[in-house]
């Protein structure tokens, strides 16, 4: 028998549930970033055309130091040319693969930028192992809404 407390058996089975209700599903775009070999997600409601953007990468290249938003700019395109409305910028964890586009993307199309709560920790560890300055928040300021379980 599952134990009900694990939070990824509650997760588990909440999208079982959800992928056997038809009404609930979403439909989802991915999008792949060669040089980070990351993958961002647009998960959407058919019905509603609202959506998430989960993940979204900024480009950067380690030869010249530079950063683009090319691939920003290909969930842009996806969301304007399917007349979704982004509800949700969603960052599963704090990313040493990528630089996040999400304030990009929120500048643009809006929605609330969202993180899990232990973001706290990881700013106040990683601030301190680097000696950030006092504009380096490390109390999650920098996103809308911080989650937790």
């Amino acid at each position: 028998m599952p134990n009900r407390d694990d939070p990824i058996q509650r997760a588990t089975a909440q999208v079982e549930t959800a992928m056997a209700d038809a009404s609930l599903q979403a439909s989802v775009q991915s999008f792949f970033d060669p040089q980070t070999a990351t993958v961002s997600h647009i998960a959407y409601d058919p019905a509603t055309r609202e959506a998430a953007i989960i993940d979204p990468v900024r480009n950067y290249d380690p030869s010249s130091g530079r950063t683009g938003y090319y691939s920003a700019d290909q969930i842009i395109e996806f969301i304007t040319s399917n007349n979704l409305k982004v509800k949700w910028l969603l960052e599963t964890h704090a990313h040493a693969d990528h630089v996040s586009a999400a304030p990009y993307l929120k500048e643009r199309l809006d929605g609330i930028l969202a993180i899990g709560d232990n973001i706290i920790a990881v700013q106040k560890t990683f601030g301190d192992l680097f000696n950030a300055g006092p504009d380096f928040h490390r109390d999650g300021t920098d996103f809308d809404r911080l989650l937790a379980d």
